[in-house]
């Protein structure tokens, strides 16, 4: 049996974009029935810059590329969740008890045309533009706080 304690966080990073009228990204994955949704996030390739990792993601999960982004702020500091008891160990090979996060604040300059969830490796089954203020009643239970402080993190952009 695994100590969870032990096990270390999983570097990753998010994305909180912002349409032109100040509504966020979010989306439905595809390996949950759960009806939460997201902000794009996922793990830090090994020495992968927090930045580039947030930008490949982002593309990876909802075909925006960076020529519709600008970036306008960046969390002060890294994020962390943990993983609930009954997923630790079986998520990430096992290998992580949960993430530590860097978080961007970004503006799409595109258009909805310009996403595209039907990826390479498709991870979401649905996509919509939300208030801000819902996102932590939308995020599965365990990442609410992770939410919460991503929103006091970028409040005065709000």
């Amino acid at each position: 049996m695994t100590d969870n304690n032990a096990l270390l966080y999983r570097p990753a990073a998010g994305v909180m974009l912002l349409n032109r009228e100040g509504k966020v990204f979010v989306a439905q994955r595809l390996d949950s029935t759960l009806e939460a949704w997201q902000m794009p996030q996922g793990g830090l390739d090994e020495g992968e810059d927090a930045q580039a990792g947030a930008l490949r993601e982002l593309e990876e999960e909802t075909g925006i590329g960076a020529e519709h982004v600008e970036i306008l702020s960046r969390a002060p500091a890294e994020l962390y969740y943990d993983l609930p008891e009954d997923l630790v160990g079986k998520l990430w090979k096992g290998k992580w008890r949960g993430q530590r996060q860097s978080w961007f604040l970004c503006r799409f300059t595109g258009t909805d045309e310009d996403v595209n969830i039907q990826t390479a490796h498709p991870e979401f089954r649905a996509w919509k533009w939300a208030d801000p203020a819902e996102l932590p009643a939308m995020i599965v239970p365990f990442k609410r706080k992770l939410y919460e402080d991503v929103m006091e993190a970028f409040r005065d952009w709000l």
